[in-house]
């Protein structure tokens, strides 16, 4: 079957040469994640001024040529106080994403796979974790052992894991009951393999998208324990704290209010657009 001319171009245009659909929101989405990304990566290097100095005379500050985002309650500039509090922001979240999903993914294809006394053992428990209330837990265990970054890690991927665990399960018990893996198991294929190169190929994409949601997910309880004062403490803090730090400048409409809570939106916002446009070959892999 032959392609017109714009069957053709539309084809470059969205990636199709390459295997992947790329659609143009879900592109704006990952350039703003990559940026952020990138800022976290590199804050050091590029604010402008040291984030616990004291700049400018007049606390919550206009934005000026020399201040882009305006100062703090204290005259600090708040443009280098967003830029490092993305390291923070984006680095907790991501790493305790990629633990609760990763956990939870491979305790759910466990669950699945072998069924039984383990399935039932895993399952009750993390349900039973799973009814504490999220933000309950968190307030508990940081108001107790303290808020340092590898503290709220940890609590934030325990969270999260629950729910990453039943996804994952209710993906590869669907997974387990088909054809394929019954003439893998009479193969003699061992578990290892079956969860390798049966299970995990087929439920990748669904997977990716609750990956990117709980992302969501753990960036506001980070913003919502440290706007509590339960997160990272001076001097340094994370989006949420940036918000909590300069409550008192939202009278009057101050910069440094509006700016953290502009990042911590663009942020969670992307990450949904990226999920709802994910290229169509991701998107068909669990049912390829």
């Amino acid at each position: 079957m032959t392609m017109t001319r714009s069957e053709t171009a539309s084809g470059r245009l969205s990636g199709t040469r390459f295997g992947y659909r790329f659609n143009i929101v879900g592109a704006i989405g990952l350039t703003i994640i990559l940026a952020w990304a990138l800022v976290a990566i590199f804050a050091p290097l590029i604010i402008p001024y040291p984030v616990g100095e004291i700049v400018d005379l007049d606390y919550f500050g206009p934005m000026s040529r020399e201040l882009w985002f305006g100062s703090d309650y204290l005259g600090r500039d708040m443009l280098s106080r967003i830029l490092m509090g993305a390291r923070y922001t984006v680095g907790i979240s991501l790493a305790a994403v990629t633990i609760a999903c990763f956990s939870g993914v491979v305790l759910g294809m466990i669950a699945a796979v072998a069924g039984g006394w383990l399935d039932t053992i895993l399952s009750r428990f993390l349900d039973a974790l799973n009814s504490i209330p999220s933000k309950l837990f968190g307030l508990v265990v940081v108001a107790a052992v303290g808020s340092s970054v590898p503290v709220l890690i940890m609590t934030l991927s325990v969270i999260y894991i629950p729910g990453a665990y039943r996804f994952a399960r209710a993906l590869a018990v669907n997974i387990n009951a088909m054809d394929f893996i019954t003439v893998a198991r009479i193969r003699g294929e061992s578990t290892l393999y079956l969860i390798r190169s049966e299970i995990l190929p087929n439920i990748v994409g669904p997977v990716l998208a609750d990956l990117g949601i709980r992302f969501v997910f753990i960036v506001l309880l980070l913003s919502g324990l440290s706007f509590l004062g339960l997160g990272l403490q001076p001097p340094n803090a994370d989006w949420g704290a940036l918000v909590r730090e300069n409550i008192g400048g939202l009278p009057f409409g101050a910069p440094a209010v509006m700016f953290p809570s502009l990042a911590i939106a663009s942020l969670t916002i992307s990450v949904n657009l990226l999920i709802d446009n994910l290229p169509q070959k991701i998107r068909d892999r669990s049912t390829s």
